[in-house]
């Protein structure tokens, strides 16, 4: 191999290492504590508490057949698909043999009692189970794009991203962002980087229902391959490359 072959070959060899890098722990993994990651506070968890146009399902049970029977027709359309009620922009929700019911703002157990209160005052031995309908969250960027049932109380959002099938390694763990709807003020966007062990028990932690997650592309994404095998295959692939062209071209008549 003559000097200027292997000039051409440092010069290819350090442009792709400039060019191109890895994706390592430091930049990917969760739960980290060290310097340069953001630290975030403890706070207290606080159960959802319904907003207008959250829509409600509940089960009436007594032992009054009669009663129990009209209402089950009316709630059930099928046995598959119950009856949604959607609070208005009152706050107000219209039951059946009910004057509207004002249920915004309060968590799911306080409207389950609100309504069974108003329940007996018709139905002495009235008993409710009250449920949000609409226990979903949306997912965008680069984790995929979809909507998911939530599933449990006090989802975190690891489970959540787990359901979705975990960030992209091109994602940005540093800004990842929550659009969260906030009754009938805007809603309320929160930022913050998923890589913090302090994370865990903040006001980032805890997955609410109609929560948007977003998560951008990493800027310099476009320059990194998924893993080391992947940074040897293509300097590899570049080498070959190069010493194929550099073989053919004294071959040319010009």
């Amino acid at each position: 191999m003559n000097m200027n072959t292997r000039h051409y070959l440092y010069l290819l060899i350090t442009i792709a290492c400039m060019l191109t890098g890895c994706y390592s722990n430091r930049q990917i993994g969760l739960l980290q504590e060290r310097k340069g990651i953001p630290e975030y506070d403890s706070v207290p968890y606080e159960p959802y508490r319904l907003h207008v146009n959250d829509e409600i399902v509940y089960r009436l049970v007594t032992m009054d057949e009669t009663i129990s029977k009209a209402m089950a027709a009316d709630q059930q359309i099928s046995t598959q698909y119950a009856t949604s009620y959607r609070i208005h922009s009152d706050g107000t929700v219209d039951i059946p043999f009910l004057p509207p019911v004002h249920l915004q703002g309060l968590t799911e157990r306080e409207a389950q009692d609100t309504l069974q209160a108003y329940f007996r005052q018709i139905i002495p031995d009235a008993d409710i189970k009250l449920s949000l309908y609409n226990k979903n969250f949306t997912v965008l960027g680069d984790l995929g794009s979809g909507q998911y049932r939530i599933y449990k109380e006090r989802m975190t959002i690891f489970q959540a991203l787990a359901m979705t099938g975990d960030v992209a390694n091109s994602g940005d763990r540093k800004h990842v962002r929550i659009v969260r709807p906030n009754g009938n003020e805007p809603p309320e966007v929160l930022e913050f980087d998923i890589r913090s062990r302090t994370i865990v028990d903040s006001k980032y932690y805890y997955i609410y229902p109609n929560d948007l997650i977003y998560v951008s592309r990493e800027p310099g994404a476009f320059y990194k391959v998924p893993s080391y095998s992947g940074f040897i295959a293509l300097i590899t692939s570049s080498v070959s490359l190069l010493i194929s062209v550099l073989n053919y071209i004294p071959n040319v008549n010009f």
